[in-house]
């Protein structure tokens, strides 16, 4: 049996430096149930640590936390990572971990990068700058995604900065993506006249949620259930299953 579910794939915690101090797992869980939203997508810059506390705080909500991350390529491309699992999740990690370059976050410059509980209490700050490029290439980043049976959705293509029509003009031949992400200040209409580049592509549009009021929720799935797999169906409209943005 397919339900309806209404998504945002692209929610920040405080761990990302950008990123209000009121992003706290239980704050975002009740603001996106406030605005009946069924799915969400932990996203925060190449960090991972604060999904765990998101999904134990929606535990017994109607509430799906998708394990995610925004990584940000060698380019200087942001591309969203989404997981099904814990494990998955942190894989990635490992080598982001791995390729991160070794800088110390200047907290009163980019910001604070807190990592927390369920209940939003502290546990540690993240010493390392997340807001930079992990040295991997955005085709290399798209097939060590595909290898860990992830979704590789490109970020705000529309924007300005961070994004893979800024940086590269097109989308690579070598990196079937299954979606991108338009940003929020773009009218899903008007894309295809302004980037004529995505034709062809499904879209999703996020709410890049730095802020309780960034949430959108207009990525509308009819799914069987909130998994990757069912995802990539939806965007391929294949088995009854289909994916619309709400007007």
């Amino acid at each position: 049996m397919r339900k309806d579910f209404r998504a945002d794939l692209h929610v920040h915690t405080v761990l990302s430096p950008c990123a209000e101090i009121e992003m706290l797992p239980p704050l975002i869980v009740r603001e996106a149930l406030d605005r009946g939203i069924q799915i969400i997508a932990v996203t925060d810059h190449n960090a991972s640590a604060n999904i765990n506390a998101v999904q134990q705080a929606a535990l017994g909500t109607e509430l799906n936390v998708i394990p995610g991350m925004e990584l940000q390529t060698r380019e200087e491309v942001h591309v969203l990572c989404l997981f099904d699992t814990l494990e998955q999740v942190e894989a990635l990690q490992r080598e982001v971990d791995r390729l991160l370059p070794p800088m110390e976050n200047d907290a009163g410059h980019f910001g604070v990068q807190l990592k927390v509980d369920a209940a939003g209490e502290l546990l540690e700050q993240e010493p390392r700058l997340l807001l930079t490029s992990v040295d991997l290439s955005f085709s290399d980043a798209f097939r060590l995604v595909e290898d860990l049976a992830g979704l590789f959705i490109p970020a705000h293509v529309n924007r300005k900065a961070y994004s893979l029509l800024e940086v590269l003009g097109f989308v690579p031949q070598d990196t079937p993506v299954e979606a991108l992400e338009i940003s929020r200040h773009l009218k899903p209409g008007d894309v295809i006249v302004r980037y004529p580049q995505v034709k062809g592509y499904p879209l999703v549009q996020d709410g890049d949620v730095h802020r309780l009021d960034d949430f959108l929720g207009v990525n509308h799935f009819h799914i069987a259930a909130p998994t990757i797999a069912e995802m990539k169906l939806a965007f391929r409209a294949q088995e009854g299953r289909n994916m619309s943005i709400l007007a």
